[in-house]
């Protein structure tokens, strides 16, 4: 394609190109006539070298694709195309332990070898917007597909023969979505209403060796699942007394046709108010509450056991509710700043309860795995609550920042139904950015971050170490009994960025610094559990008890300095 400027215009092709030490990227932005212009953004990872360089078991890759192409049909009509794509891949680096001779570095990289799956993954999203104008009216018609496709592979040992078979696991979400709103605005109301449509297909093909309560157990299906989606929603806004006042009424609806505990729609009625009261000039008292409905995720509801029955349709899985209340203050100092304090209680009801483990599917942490692809019922409720300030200083002269502080509890029940800490209880968390800039073009930048530590479950040792199930698990199984009892430590961490930059009649360079972990900070999480192993890497058996292997565990340390250098070039 060519481009060329336009006759009467300015505007030209402009674009981003930018090499760093872990991707490469390019970005394009302009007109494609006098009456259309369009952004398209292409990147690429080489983490793998990175990964490599740095002695890891696992290598990732991702590309990603943005485009966007606006088209102003006349001053009432303009249509807008996007399309968003991505591909991970995720690969075990079997060579990283060449020349490695520490013995505990050696067992990591064997444990983490010995569980994690192989996983790719795409995904992309295409869609249309149509705008249409009226006075005080606005038309907006949105039509899009997005398509998720999963794929996890496992074989003991890295060996890949049948018989070494572990998991194989592929899945596929595919949602075509359709949405009308209209917008009037009066000369003190605004209304905003509109339906939409979503029609998903869910696919599910799933092999995969495992525990249940103390057994080895085989999970052997394949599921197809669709699901018609339906919403309703409606707002108004209006400001009181000259602005003193602004309130938002709305409320929403979502029904679908998976079940009788989904399809109607006054069950998941949703009303939402939020308002703004100006106390001062500079001082405003913010409040929102609001009911929200979410449907668990595709692996809850298209689960089928051995008679391709939909088990949670059965057991009567529908909408997660989620009741929030928020309220605070906010002041503006200056024209470039901003304060927020506020505190907020949210309250999670119906969330998917893991029959075979007896817990929440919110407790099931972020490690790598397929989770919801089991049993379950709407058993378990959750809370959340806290505070949070957030400081932003918009660059004036030359400082900018922000710095957000963050209180938060987060409970859900256990099998008893009481609450316990949920996986996300971390209780504190601070993030600040500060950047300045510098005569000659120089700017320096940096980002600390904390978080407190995060609960987790500790191991049962007597089913770790049973032969059968550690050699489909390939790791420690934890005792759910002890749920979320044991905390690791607090994480936190320093970065640093310097830019340079100079500037040319067309075109300009930018060179960077990127140094994340300035202080080399390591945090000691959860030990793994491995078993001991001779001279040939045969796991031993335990003298007292011929069914179980002898086991111990393995420091899990994390935390790296990692510099990196770029180059962008901006035309």
């Amino acid at each position: 394609m060519n481009f060329k400027q336009i006759s009467g215009n300015d505007e030209r092709l402009a674009g981003t190109f930018m090499v760093g030490s872990s991707d490469i990227g390019l970005t394009l932005d302009g007109p494609t006539g006098k009456n259309s212009s369009f952004i398209l953004s292409a990147r690429r990872s080489y983490l793998q070298f990175l990964f490599k360089a740095l002695k890891l078991p696992f290598l990732p890759t991702y590309n990603d694709f943005q485009y966007k192409h606006k088209f102003r049909l006349n001053d009432k009509n303009i249509i807008t195309l996007i399309g968003l794509g991505a591909i991970d891949d995720f690969e075990l680096n079997q060579e990283v332990n060449k020349e490695v001779t520490d013995s505990t570095e050696l067992e990591r990289n064997n444990y983490i070898l010995g569980n994690v799956p192989v996983n790719t993954q795409w995904n992309y999203t295409i869609g249309a917007k149509w705008e249409h104008f009226s006075n005080s009216k606005t038309h907006l018609l949105v039509a899009s597909r997005s398509h998720l496709n999963n794929n996890s592979i496992k074989y003991r040992d890295n060996i890949g023969v049948p018989q070494n078979l572990l998991l194989d696991y592929t899945s596929q979400e595919i949602e075509n979505n359709l949405r009308y709103e209209f917008n009037y605005q009066s000369s003190s109301w605004n209304f905003n209403y509109g339906v939409s449509y979503q029609n998903a297909l869910y696919t599910n093909s799933t092999y995969q060796q495992t525990e249940y309560n103390g057994s080895v157990v085989t999970i052997d299906f394949d599921s197809r699942l669709t699901i018609n989606k339906y919403g309703i929603f409606a707002q108004a806004n209006r400001s009181f007394f000259s602005n003193v006042l602004s309130l938002s009424l709305g409320f929403r609806s979502d029904f679908n046709d998976y079940s009788n505990e989904t399809n109607n729609p006054l069950q998941q009625l949703s009303p939402r108010l939020s308002g703004s009261v100006k106390l001062t000039p500079k001082l405003k008292f913010n409040f929102n509450v609001g009911r929200y409905y979410q449907l668990p995720p595709y692996t809850v509801l298209g689960y089928r056991n051995s008679n391709e029955e939909l088990v949670n349709k059965n057991n009567k899985i529908g909408y997660i509710s989620a009741d929030h209340f928020v309220a605070g203050f906010e002041t503006n100092p200056t024209s470039y700043s901003k304060i927020t304090l506020e505190g907020f209680y949210k309250i999670y009801g119906n969330y998917p309860f893991i029959l075979s483990d007896s817990i929440s599917l919110a407790n099931l942490g972020g490690d790598f795995g397929v989770i919801g692809n089991e049993p379950t019922s709407p058993f378990s409720d959750g809370k959340a609550y806290g505070v949070e300030l957030l400081a932003q200083q918009k660059l004036s002269k030359s400082v900018y920042g922000i710095l957000s502080v963050t209180l938060v509890r987060s409970l859900f029940t256990d099998k008893k139904g009481e609450y316990v800490p949920s996986s996300w209880d971390s209780r504190q968390i601070l993030n600040l950015t500060l950047g300045k800039q510098f005569t000659n073009n120089w700017q320096v930048g940096l980002k600390f971050r904390y978080q407190g530590g995060s609960p987790y479950t500790p191991y049962d040792l007597n089913k770790s170490a049973t032969k059968a199930i550690w050699d489909v698990t390939q790791q420690g199984i934890l005792d759910w009994n002890k749920l979320n009892t044991n905390r690791n430590p607090a994480t936190h961490g320093l970065d640093v960025r310097v830019d340079k930059k100079w500037f040319f009649n067309k075109w300009s360079l930018n060179l960077y610094l990127d140094i994340q972990n300035v202080y080399n900070f390591k945090t000691e999480f959860q030990p793994y559990i491995t078993v001991v192993r001779d001279a040939n890497g045969n796991p031993l058996e335990d003298p007292n008890d011929p069914s179980k292997y002898q086991i111990k565990t393995i420091e899990n340390i994390s935390g790296t300095l990692l510099p990196s250098v770029g180059i962008m070039i901006q035309f």
